[in-house]
């Protein structure tokens, strides 16, 4: 139960903030700012939540979109080889 009434609140916050940033840096009427917070306001909240779902996705031995691997949740970190493993150091 707290952590609904801590949703609803944290909405209820995005959309009053919606309707003053929307309403008065646009200059819309009432009305005008009130269907922006309400269109806004689930917009929003998809882009976030499409957001943390993504990078939740394991993509496997796929590149992830920040350009790196992800390591698969199955593999060991510590059997993996190092480049500095493979290649000999150069000394002087």
């Amino acid at each position: 139960m707290p952590g609904r009434i801590k949703q609803v609140s944290l909405i209820l916050c995005l959309f009053l903030f919606l309707l003053v940033v929307l309403g008065g840096g646009l200059h819309l009427s009432p009305s005008g700012a009130f269907l922006a917070a309400a269109t806004g306001t689930p917009l929003v909240i998809h882009f976030f939540n499409r957001q943390w779902s993504e990078k939740a996705v394991d993509d496997g031995p796929f590149p992830s979109r920040t350009g790196g691997f992800r390591q698969s949740v199955s593999e060991d970190p510590a059997s993996h080889v190092r480049a500095s493993e493979i290649e000999p150091t150069a000394r002087w």
